[in-house]
């Protein structure tokens, strides 16, 4: 049997277990018994429903501000039914607001949608009904996606009939076989696409290289025309060229001509005075060898006899003769 603090221990685990269960419960359940929110109705008179449960989702342009809490037939009149719902506490809700049933998905569940307001219309007050909208039918559409389902399998079934799948297999056959030929190829000529390869970047080297020097020519051509010394140069032949247009070029030629017949003749005497002069020259040239042949005949004369000098000579020819005359 067990004892008596077994029986303490097992109570307290027990006491213990409950109240956290208990605190589980209230946290979970405290959001939606404890926050506040505001409540409003929807009625829909000749409106199916169908689709529409309680918890199904309320949103407000697409954001979720609230859920469905009831749904019931008004007992004053059964063509109308009035849903409530329960929004987040604070959603604005303008009194021209509407609440559309639209569909969520091809489910055949729905939700309501509110839309619709403008910023001039007043605030509804909790409790009040807001207008209700429209519901998006979804009457046939199962039928057209069924439809549709059924051509889609139609379409796969005469894809994989056996003559087709034949077909495919040889075209993946072919592939497979172009493939390894590729892959053999390409091994074959690894080395040669590698050298093109490095060919290839080699020569973007050498264009980014000559683009550069392109670029930096051109960037030296656009200083050089935009320069000062450019403006100067065609102001100056701008200058030059009225000048040029506002002189007589027929006087200007004349002097010209006058210019080249006085050089003309100016060259005529100095090749004349040059021709004298040579001839001159060349008589002096000779006179000045007669006189080195007689100074040279002399000197050998005095070097044999040095007597000479005092007792003279009547040598013929001697330069005494040409110096007495």
């Amino acid at each position: 049997m067990p004892s008596r603090a077994q029986k303490i221990r097992l109570g307290v685990f027990v006491v213990i277990g409950s109240l956290a269960v208990i605190s589980l419960i209230a946290f979970f359940t405290s959001e939606k018994y404890l926050r506040k929110r505001d409540t409003y109705f929807i009625g829909y008179e000749d409106v199916s429903v169908s689709g529409l449960e309680v918890g199904s989702p309320v949103k407000y342009l697409g954001v979720k501000v609230g859920t469905i809490t009831d749904i019931r037939i008004d007992p004053e009149d059964v063509s109308r039914i009035i849903v409530k719902v329960e929004l987040k506490e604070g959603t604005p809700i303008k009194k021209d607001a509407r609440a559309d049933i639209v569909s969520m998905g091809i489910t055949g569940l729905k939700m309501i949608e509110i839309h619709g307001a403008s910023k001039e219309a007043d605030l509804l007050s909790e409790g009040e009904f807001i207008k209700a909208g429209s519901s998006e039918e979804i009457t046939g559409k199962a039928e057209v996606v069924a439809e549709k389902m059924e051509r889609v399998f139609n379409n796969l079934q005469r894809f994989t009939r056996p003559a087709n799948l034949e077909k495919i297999m040889q075209m993946i056959e072919r592939t497979s076989a172009a493939l390894d030929q590729v892959e053999s190829m390409l091994r074959e000529n690894r080395h040669g696409i590698q050298k093109s390869i490095r060919a290839a970047q080699d020569i973007t080297a050498q264009l980014d290289t000559t683009s550069q020097l392109l670029q930096s020519s051109a960037d030296r051509v656009h200083r050089i025309v935009y320069s000062d010394t450019v403006a100067q140069i065609l102001a100056s032949t701008r200058d030059v060229s009225i000048k040029l247009k506002e002189a007589n070029l027929e006087q200007l030629i004349q002097q010209l001509s006058q210019v080249a017949d006085r050089t003309n003749q100016l060259l005529i005497q100095v090749n004349e005075g040059m021709e004298r002069g040579s001839v001159d020259f060349l008589s002096s040239m000779r006179e000045l060898r007669t006189t080195l042949e007689n100074l040279n005949s002399v000197s050998r004369l005095i070097q044999e006899d040095p007597s000479v000098l005092v007792r003279g000579t009547k040598v013929k020819g001697a330069p005494d003769q040409y110096l007495e005359r």
